[in-house]
């Protein structure tokens, strides 16, 4: 746990909020916590830090032969679990567009997590998925090309819904996972007995990612400028 001075009441409401937000979603989820550390005064002169809680896991996989990556393969249908809101506050994309960091943060509803995790956990022990990876900073656009730029694979993608195209590129809401599997069907009707939204959103395959009507790649463009970001920021 990461703050700035605690002696100023902003700061510890940020503390305070996020300790009771870290032990609701604990016990929503049954997840142990087995120690902690707290670090104040994080600040240059008046400058504080964000908050910035970091949080170590481990779990038990009772077998790796089943464990995914996010890399995804070639001609697979690739398929959104969760739903993709307007939800910017507080995003990478509001930074980097705007250098503006306030704003509601994407709502977070912990039962529908639960179905969510719980549903993953199922498609990967039955072997229905072959990849999976959860949506986050930088939203479907960012998490899309981590999958091509692990795999080295693009795919071509089609937006579905009624959202900006900035929205549905890089929208943060939570509860959203991108997972492959060589056929759409069962993994949907699965998340649908599980309660959990799902929609296709592709196929996997060729040099290049597609995003139709939005933006188009190619792979090794996206590595490149994945692979090169520290030694830009750092030269």
């Amino acid at each position: 746990m990461n703050f700035g001075n605690p002696e100023h009441p902003d700061v510890m409401w940020q503390f305070a909020e996020a300790v009771a937000g870290i032990g609701e979603a604990c016990r929503a989820l049954g997840t142990p916590v087995t120690g902690g550390n707290v670090s104040f005064y994080n600040q240059t002169a008046e400058t504080q830090i964000h908050p910035t809680p970091v949080i170590g896991m481990v779990g038990v996989l009772e077998d790796a032969s089943k464990r995914l990556g996010i890399g995804w393969a070639a001609d697979h249908d690739v398929v959104l679990l969760g739903e993709t809101r307007a939800e910017l506050g507080g995003s990478e994309w509001a930074w980097v567009a705007h250098e503006h960091l306030g704003g509601t943060p994407p709502a977070l509803d912990l039962d529908s997590e639960r179905r969510l995790l719980d549903l993953v956990a199922t498609l990967a022990e039955g072997e229905f998925i072959g990849s999976a990876h959860d949506c986050s900073d930088g939203g479907l656009a960012v998490a899309l090309a981590e999958c091509a730029i692990s795999s080295g694979v693009g795919a071509v993608v089609e937006p579905g819904g009624d959202l900006a195209p900035h929205e549905w590129l890089f929208s943060e809401s939570s509860s959203r996972v991108i997972v492959t599997a060589p056929r759409a069907e069962a993994v949907i009707e699965m998340a649908k007995a599980a309660g959990v939204p799902s929609i296709s959103l592709g196929r996997t395959g060729g040099a290049r990612l597609e995003i139709s009507g939005m933006l188009e790649v190619p792979v090794a463009d996206l590595a490149a400028a994945f692979e090169g970001a520290l030694p830009r920021l750092l030269s």
